[in-house]
């Protein structure tokens, strides 16, 4: 039996696992899907999916409060959670596992079955670390992060910066204390490092090889034989793009509004906090456009004018065809959706997968990206990208390649495989 296990804190890492369970289900293999609880449960509840929450149930603060500590967000010497809630995730697995025949999990960022999936002997399958894979540091392709993880290095020049992400990701124990010491208690096996925080026994590569810039055969050949930081078991699979195609409709308020003549930015930054998102919208507001804000769990009402609209949680592969630019965090989801649909993208990245998420389009002149600390540059960049064509082409360069895969197809067959 697999378990599906989305971190329900992340509308992104939510809706990625409703992509994999239809995907799943169209195989005929059954599911169950368990979940520590957050705001976008409703979206398992809106598809009909019979779900189990394991524990109390994260509040919207808690959820809040989660993904501020997260990597590349919060202090890296913190686990996200404390020790006590680990050791509580992990034996509610583990329990879990045994009781429902679970062989095989498959997480998005519930990284407390890192640990539960030893205790329970489970295989384990994620998809959260993205493109964000050995490989890809191994090929020094990882850019400059726009805010480094250790903060010592806030001020360090970008070349500086790239050669100390791309050469100790898995090297430094960053965000890893927490659960080595729950691991230690527990009797299981650890985690070494940041990298191997990221990853499972197999982790999906959501991406197409002429975006990541490594080959399927590379990433399937790939081993942590003689490298050190990973578990000796990690091995990655390349399935192609993973996003989500939310099943909510467009508000009729929303489609009048881009049914309007003239230009439209599309800003959807969610599981982001409120005050940065409001800082976008005051720069953008500079320029002479309309402006569609995805407000998801956040109260932004009060921003609304003639020129600018908040909704809720929007259907973005519905939204982002009819728009002339997308800006977002550069979260997987987000991007990828933006190439499917031939969207060029503006990126404000936050933590470093998402300025590699951003990088990778950028480096094929389909998007740019702006610092989350110079957000006074956003309006004059995404000016300068609403007046050359080049990236509308290059972003529709990708959506061809992006429409010869089906990634959600892809995944539940590696899973599948794995009972």
């Amino acid at each position: 039996m697999i378990c599906l296990l989305p971190h329900c804190a992340y509308l992104s890492e939510t809706s990625r696992m409703l992509e994999i369970h239809r995907a799943l289900t169209v195989l005929g293999v059954p599911v169950r899907v368990a979940t520590h609880g957050g705001p976008h449960e409703r979206l398992l509840v809106e598809a009909g999916i019979p779900y189990d929450v394991l524990g109390q149930g994260m509040s919207p603060q808690r959820a809040a409060s989660f993904v501020a500590s997260a990597v590349g967000l919060g202090d890296p010497r913190q686990s996200m959670y404390d020790d006590a809630e680990i050791e509580t995730y992990v034996r509610a697995e583990a329990e879990y596992f045994r009781a429902h025949g679970i062989t095989v999990a498959v997480t998005g960022f519930t990284l407390t079955t890192l640990l539960s999936s030893r205790l329970a002997d489970v295989r384990l399958i994620t998809e959260h670390a993205g493109s964000f894979v050995p490989p890809v540091a191994e090929h020094r392709l990882l850019p400059a992060p726009s805010r480094p993880v250790d903060p010592r290095l806030k001020h360090a020049p970008d070349w500086l910066s790239r050669f100390l992400v791309n050469r100790t990701s898995n090297r430094t124990p960053a965000y890893c204390a927490g659960f080595n010491r729950v691991a230690a208690s527990l009797g299981v096996e650890g985690i070494p490092s940041l990298a191997a925080l990221l990853l499972g026994d197999l982790s999906l590569v959501p991406e197409v090889p002429e975006v990541l810039g490594i080959s399927a055969a590379e990433l399937a050949a790939w081993t942590p034989a003689g490298k050190v930081g990973y578990r000796p078991d990690t091995r990655l699979l390349g399935i192609g793009p993973l996003f989500a195609h939310l099943d909510v409709p467009l508000p009729d308020g929303v489609q009048k509004f881009l049914d309007r003549p003239g230009p439209v930015v599309y800003l959807a930054m969610t599981s982001t906090p409120p005050a940065l998102v409001r800082e976008a919208v005051t720069s953008l507001s500079a320029l002479d456009v309309r402006i569609l804000v995805a407000g998801t769990i956040h109260d932004l009402s009060d921003l609304a004018t003639d020129r600018l609209m908040v909704g809720g949680v929007l259907p973005s592969q519905l939204v982002m065809p009819q728009v002339d630019l997308a800006v977002t965090t550069g979260g997987q989801g987000s991007v990828q959706t933006a190439m499917a649909c031939g969207t060029p993208l503006l990126g404000i990245p936050l933590q470093p997968e998402q300025d590699l998420n951003v990088a990778l389009v950028e480096r094929l002149d389909a998007a740019r990206h702006v610092a989350p600390h110079h957000l006074n540059r956003l309006a004059g960049t995404a000016g300068k990208m609403l007046d050359n064509r080049r990236h509308l082409e290059a972003a529709e360069r990708i959506q061809k390649l992006y429409a010869a895969v089906d990634g959600p197809a892809q995944a539940a067959e590696a899973i599948a495989r794995h009972l």
